[in-house]
């Protein structure tokens, strides 16, 4: 919530200048009458913020600054982990989740395999052709492994991938009537959901957003550019909190100093709640939960996690 802090100016009165006495009007009086050339120029500038008012909002759905929807929130079902969390569920190295908006259903990222995304989101009560758009983060095959099988069920989604994936990629998919969007740098993608673009040097990647009443939820892959940059990244792009970061975190194979130095980056930027899997490895979620304590959310195959 932003707080406008209305303070009387306590400036000095302006004194009049000695020989030119200052112009007083009655109460009540008009005052001079405006030349006609002042009339114009005072239309003008009217007509002018007028025009002002109409193209703002549109310029800034254009560059992808959308005001954040204060009433939103979003549901968050863990459809791909090999972190198990719900029985009845196949889990497997991979990650894929499907955000749900009240107005958009995204699939962000589709695992390792196609079988068994489609035997997860049949458990779980979620129809393929009821996802509106598919986000990949990264072209790893634990990301990138389920989507033709699911294009087998919905081909008319939206994908929007990195563009170092590439024209071969795109291409492929565009044969089978699916509508590919590259994404390069920070944009917005759908109602309340961004991305943050591609990061990273090595592995090129990129995050969800999504924009809520009370903070960002931030969608991480793997976060192969680190997940402190990924967050900070996200909170300078929508200049909000982040009150959720959800996904694979990458890492298990860090050592304990540099964990700890990941866990107080994290602290630093304010997130305020926590729900790692996938790849960033038991060692890592056990100390998250010591750092997060009652604001650690528990995930795995099968979590839902709502938001607000």
């Amino acid at each position: 919530m932003i707080t406008l802090d209305r303070r009387r100016s306590m400036a000095a009165p302006r004194r009049s200048r000695p020989g030119k006495p200052r112009r007083f009007c009655a109460k009540g009086s008009a005052g001079p009458a405006p030349s006609g050339g002042a009339r114009s120029t005072w239309k003008a500038l009217s007509w002018l913020a007028l025009l002002a008012l109409l193209l703002i909002p549109a310029l800034a759905v254009a560059l992808g600054a959308e005001p954040a929807q204060l009433d939103a929130a979003a549901r968050i079902t863990v459809v791909y982990d090999n972190v198990p969390h719900a029985p009845g569920l196949r889990t497997a190295w991979g990650f894929a989740a499907v955000v749900d908006t009240g107005e958009e259903r995204v699939l962000f990222d589709t695992g390792g395999d196609g079988e068994r995304l489609l035997h997860n989101l049949e458990r779980l009560g979620i129809a393929p052709a009821s996802i509106d758009a598919v986000m990949l983060s990264h072209i790893h095959g634990d990301h990138t492994g389920g989507l033709d099988a699911f294009l087998d069920r919905n081909p008319s989604v939206t994908v929007y991938v990195p563009e170092s994936f590439g024209a071969a990629f795109e291409r492929k998919l565009r044969r089978r009537g699916t509508k590919v969007e590259p994404v390069s740098g920070p944009r917005h993608l759908l109602a309340n959901l961004y991305s943050t673009g591609e990061m990273g040097e090595a592995t090129r990647e990129q995050a969800l957003i999504v924009e809520t009443q009370s903070g960002l939820v931030v969608l991480t892959g793997c976060a192969h550019p680190g997940v402190v940059e990924i967050a900070r990244a996200a909170q300078a792009y929508r200049g909000r909190e982040v009150q959720l970061l959800l996904g694979g975190f990458h890492l298990r194979n860090q050592r304990p100093r540099e964990l700890e130095r990941t866990l107080q980056g994290l602290q630093a930027l304010g997130v305020r709640r926590v729900a790692p899997s996938h790849c960033t490895g038991d060692q890592a979620i056990t100390h998250f939960r010591e750092h997060w304590g009652e604001h650690f959310v528990p995930s795995g195959c099968g979590a839902v996690i709502e938001a607000r």
